[in-house]
């Protein structure tokens, strides 16, 4: 039994030695690959097809987007409501994603339902007919609510940030617009969901109290479908940056607040100097105790929370500073973030702070493995990437040893305000 009498030994979370779970892995019989993750402490289990069928795929803006809602909202022999009645009756819940390059669905269950609940995601997965009904409510809804975020100064913000990084033709710059919902026809959907969900390329992610003949029960319910038969085309990562770095966009003169977005373009997660720079972006603004935070909230009082992040994306990356603040200092925090930035590339961290940071980025990766759940989104997250399990290794490694000279050096290299577009919508 815990003595409650003694204090536990206090340890630094650099002092664990980190290991990420294994998966299993096994092919269907149709091809699709499987990486299952087991862990029987829990009656739960999540299951997710990924397939690439993002809005990088499409020839017409949202269509990959539309066709991966309505996968939920009706099949050949069920309606919407039927489909939703049913999930909800076992207690599981059903989700679709729809990104980049790829789009998942989502099951979240007891495990012993599994059986059951696996039968109707097949039945979505090849036998959506996407109701015109449900159709003209999707384009109705999705319309009213870009109205309503349009007036909202980081909503607009964030679409543009990306536009003048990557270029509106680039799949990473594209956003929607009313007539791009207006513009949607069933007949689309119906040709994008054949090609790339019925005929398209599946991997399946599962973890969670998996049944014992979990390879026959996925063999059983998805090993005949018509996935993976053909490898899907070349995207197309061509884009027009653009030329000028500086904007400001008004779009409510009565407003009081303003969204400030500052960027530059950053390689993927395979180029060296990635981890790294993910350490330098957590001391200068990626956790709650970062160089912006500690300035431009604690000391300035601008606003309640800046934060600087490497975009998650596959073919490229960006570095991105996010924030909204007073109307009136706008341009103050501006000035201050690049201000921090130049503390970076003339000064070295100190041992203290690196200390905290390391501590603070190995403790966020320890919460990260507490769940079988998030073990398996991190596989997913380094397979997708054409990543593995060196690439966790490494990480940790980096973290650990990475040095003051190494980030000031990094700082010098990357954080040159030349390269960064800067944007503020009032």
């Amino acid at each position: 039994m815990l003595n409650r009498s003694v204090q536990p030994q206090i340890v630094d979370a650099t002092d664990f030695h980190l290991h990420l779970k294994p998966y299993e892995y096994f092919t269907l019989d149709n091809g699709i690959p499987v990486y299952a993750l087991r862990a029987p402490e829990q009656e739960v289990v999540f299951v997710e097809w990924v397939f690439f069928a993002g809005n990088a795929r499409e020839v017409n803006n949202m269509t990959a987007t539309a066709a991966n809602y309505l996968l939920k909202n009706g099949t050949k022999t069920k309606t919407a409501f039927a489909i939703n009645e049913f999930f909800e009756f076992y207690g599981a819940y059903l989700n679709r994603n729809c990104y980049n390059e790829t789009a998942s669905v989502k099951l979240h269950s007891l495990s012993k339902h599994l059986p059951l609940l696996l039968p109707v995601v097949n039945e979505l997965l090849t036998e959506s007919v996407f109701p015109e009904e449900e159709l003209g409510i999707y384009k109705q809804n999705q319309k009213q609510n870009l109205e309503v975020n349009l007036k909202k100064c980081d909503f607009v913000a964030n679409r543009l940030i990306d536009k003048y990084l990557f270029g509106f033709t680039h799949p990473y710059g594209r956003y929607a617009a009313a007539a791009d919902y207006d513009a949607l026809e069933r007949d689309n959907l119906l040709h994008f969901y054949s090609d790339y969900y019925i005929n398209g390329k599946c991997i399946l992610f599962i973890a969670g109290n998996l049944p014992d003949d979990i390879d026959s029960l996925l063999n059983k319910n998805f090993g005949a479908l018509l996935c993976n038969r053909q490898t899907p085309g070349a995207i197309d990562y061509n884009g027009s940056h653009e030329s000028e770095k500086n904007h400001l966009v008004i779009n409510d003169e009565n407003g009081v607040q303003g969204a400030v977005r500052i960027a530059r373009n950053f390689p993927n997660r395979h180029h060296p100097d990635f981890i790294k720079v993910y350490v330098l972006n957590t001391i200068f603004g990626g956790y709650f105790g970062s160089r912006l935070m500690s300035n431009i909230r604690e000391d300035k009082g601008y606003t309640y929370g800046i934060h600087s992040f490497l975009q998650n994306h596959i073919h490229e990356s960006a570095l991105v500073i996010s924030t909204e603040v007073g109307r009136d200092v706008c341009e103050a925090t501006v000035a201050e973030t690049f201000k921090e930035m130049k503390r970076l590339c003339d000064e070295p961290v100190g041992e203290e702070e690196l200390d905290l940071v390391r501590n603070y980025m190995i403790g966020s990766i320890l919460g990260d493995l507490d769940s079988p759940f998030q073990i398996i989104a991190r596989w997913k997250n380094y397979i997708l990437n054409n990543l593995d399990e060196n690439y966790f290794n490494q990480s940790i490694s980096t973290i650990k040893s990475i040095t003051p000279a190494e980030l000031q050096q990094l700082a010098n290299k990357y954080f040159q305000p030349d390269d960064f577009y800067r944007l503020t919508v009032i």
